[in-house]
């Protein structure tokens, strides 16, 4: 009978050789929530919202915005105090292969602009900046980034005397480790930070610590090609502040619906339909349960 049935070996799986001089490159140090600030940090809104986009040519283009809602007024009380609010606000932009160019004008005198130039193959500056009429609100910041083949380094400059360096590595084909430095000389304040990224097809962890008190842990699980949930903890051993939120982000066929619930009873949903070809309609609703605060809004998006 041995003969006839001879005795089953197994074969143990085959280990996968890691190429540590051929390493994936990272993405940037201040990105490495992202996947998580997609589902979770949607762009909230209250009131009416119409935004149109024009394109003069493949380059250039321009848009309007309007809206019309409520801005929140600081209190001393529990209660959140609101006035009617309305602002139009004019763009410009004009995006090239190597060069990116936004600017922004908005009625109460607020001027934007933002700059991406790729300088190299490996080197890209960007810039941001802001004028306003009110007094020490006006800034701006410079960041080079330099690409390697498996790391990310970027280099800060902004107004206040603040400076910041960023370098972030890929360990393995899934692990990238990181950290951070800033000075703010106006404020004469440092900090040291260091973060950790995680990601396969189907997740994604990342954790962050910092020297001013601030410890964030994200996770993002892709169910499918279309569905993913997302949760994250942020504390702050300094304030003792301590939150934490689960959120999903659902893409349909016309639509995109996301949303969250975190531990201080708000609770957010941000819905994006595809009624045709260059025309998106918008909901918004937002409820703090915890400050009896409550923000609805719909708008509409023409043009691509």
């Amino acid at each position: 009978m041995a003969t006839l049935f001879p005795p089953t070996t197994t074969v143990p799986p085959a280990v996968e050789k890691v190429d540590y001089l051929n390493l994936p490159c990272p993405i940037p140090y201040e990105e490495i929530h992202r996947e998580a600030l997609m589902s979770l940090k949607p762009e909230l809104f209250e009131g009416l919202r119409f935004d149109f986009t024009k394109g003069l040519n493949q380059r250039f283009s321009l848009s309007h915005s309007v809206l019309m809602g409520s801005t929140e007024l600081p209190s001393q009380s529990a209660e959140t105090i609101k006035i009617p609010t309305a602002h139009y606000e004019f763009g410009a932009n004009f995006i090239d292969p190597k060069l990116m160019l936004f600017g922004r004008v908005m009625t109460d005198g607020r001027v934007n602009a933002r700059v991406k130039c790729d300088l190299s193959e490996n080197l890209t500056l960007k810039a941001n900046g802001q004028l306003t009429g009110e007094p020490h609100m006006s800034h701006g910041m410079v960041n080079f980034d330099y690409k390697g083949k498996d790391h990310r380094s970027q280099f800060q400059l902004g107004n206040g005397a603040l400076f910041g360096v960023s370098y972030i590595q890929s360990v393995t084909p899934h692990l990238s480790l990181g950290g951070e430095v800033f000075w703010a000389g106006q404020h004469r304040k440092s900090g040291i930070g260091y973060a950790a990224r995680y990601n396969t097809d189907k997740m994604v962890a990342t954790g962050q610590v910092a020297s001013t008190g601030m410890v964030a842990l994200s996770y993002v699980q892709k169910i499918s090609e279309k569905v993913s949930l997302a949760s994250d903890f942020m504390y702050n051993y300094m304030s003792r502040d301590v939150t934490a939120s689960f959120g999903y982000d659902y893409i349909l066929r016309q639509c995109r619906l996301r949303g969250k619930i975190d531990s201080n009873g708000c609770v957010a949903a941000f819905l994006e339909e595809r009624l045709n070809m260059g025309l998106n309609f918008i909901l918004s609703a937002e409820v703090d349960h915890k400050k009896k605060d409550y923000k609805f809004g719909f708008g509409l998006t023409v043009g691509e």
